[in-house]
């Protein structure tokens, strides 16, 4: 049955076809699989929407989505071509991917700004992102060689202030002077529910930080082999997306809390509230008609802000890192 979640670690993705070989089910449904870079949530929302909607059936795939955690590292499943698709959670994954030749791409980007934020609490005296230079501030691991460097290059942040991020609010929470990183639709009503106070949100894509979010990468081989298959996957995607957002999610909320019992639908629908409010994957006026969309000038503009500031070297080939052969939008 096409709707079939599965939350698998890394390590058992060994089955999946290594030669990437295209197969069919028992009803001629391609099947693909499409690894996630978390536990089922909102943010992945428009996707559970398409699987439980049949969007993608009706596309011909039968689609697997193999739900991610702390450990999984999607570039290293599209380069070993255990996944067809993956989650590619900011801009830097697939110039990382062309920096050490592993052969994928970004082929949608679901969010046009990056929900990454950096958060204070209520009381606090700061007001803007460069009040926080020289203060310690908790970010993950993973942040430190993504939208740090960017604060590093245009604000001046220094290493000595990373604290480490955990899973737990607590640290936040106990400490009025703290200030820890988080997404948009997540951390901040955590905190609201928790304290009853909404904390101060600085999304950094309001200063300026050019990163997408959430796009679809995939391999090169697919790419050239199976250009249809990945058009069809896709517009599938798409369409889902814009139901979740801007029509009845419901049945991608379902499916979700059904394969991750640590979400709650309170959550689920607040997300999906701030994605519309903030125009994270689509404007007021579009309402979804350009969902995916990527363009030549954001990734240069990305790229050159990281090249003069040394994260890559000038003469990257940039371009490689995505494609527009599947979304149609270039300006």
């Amino acid at each position: 049955m096409i709707k079939k979640i599965l939350i698998i670690f890394i390590i058992t993705l060994s089955a999946c076809s290594e030669e990437n070989n295209i197969e069919k089910d028992d009803d001629g449904l391609v099947r693909v699989t499409f690894a996630t870079d978390w536990k089922a949530q909102a943010e992945q929302g428009g996707f559970y929407q398409a699987l439980a909607s049949g969007l993608y059936e009706e596309k011909g795939l039968n689609v697997e989505i193999i739900q991610g955690n702390s450990n999984v590292n999607v570039p290293r499943l599209i380069a070993s071509n255990s996944v067809e698709f993956g989650i590619g959670s900011n801009s830097f994954i697939p110039l990382n991917m062309v920096e050490n030749n592993i052969p994928g791409k970004a082929i949608m980007a679901v969010f046009q700004k990056d929900p990454q934020i950096i958060m204070t609490h209520s009381d606090s005296s700061i007001e803007n992102i460069k009040d926080m230079i020289g203060l310690p501030i908790m970010i993950s691991d993973a942040s430190i060689g993504a939208f740090w460097l960017w604060l590093k290059s245009k604000y001046g942040f220094e290493d000595s202030q990373i604290r480490k991020k955990t899973f737990s609010l607590a640290p936040f929470l106990s400490n009025k002077s703290s200030i820890q990183q988080g997404y948009l639709t997540s951390e901040p009503y955590l905190v609201e529910k928790e304290i009853g106070q909404k904390p101060k949100v600085f999304l950094l894509s309001d200063y300026g930080y050019p990163s997408y979010g959430a796009m679809v990468i995939s391999s090169n081989k697919i790419i050239e082999n199976n250009p249809d298959i990945v058009r069809r996957f896709v517009e599938a995607s798409i369409e889902g997306w814009e139901q979740y957002i801007y029509g009845d999610p419901s049945l991608g909320n379902e499916l979700i809390l059904s394969v991750n019992n640590e979400m709650r639908e309170d959550i689920l629908l607040q997300a999906i509230k701030k994605i519309r409010y903030y125009e994270l994957i689509s404007d007021e006026i579009s309402k979804g008609n350009n969902i995916g969309q990527m363009t030549n000038k954001q990734w240069e503009d990305f790229f050159k802000i990281m090249s003069e500031n040394g994260v890559y070297k000038t003469d990257l080939n940039w371009q490689e890192s995505f494609t527009l052969e599947f979304i149609g939008k270039e300006n």
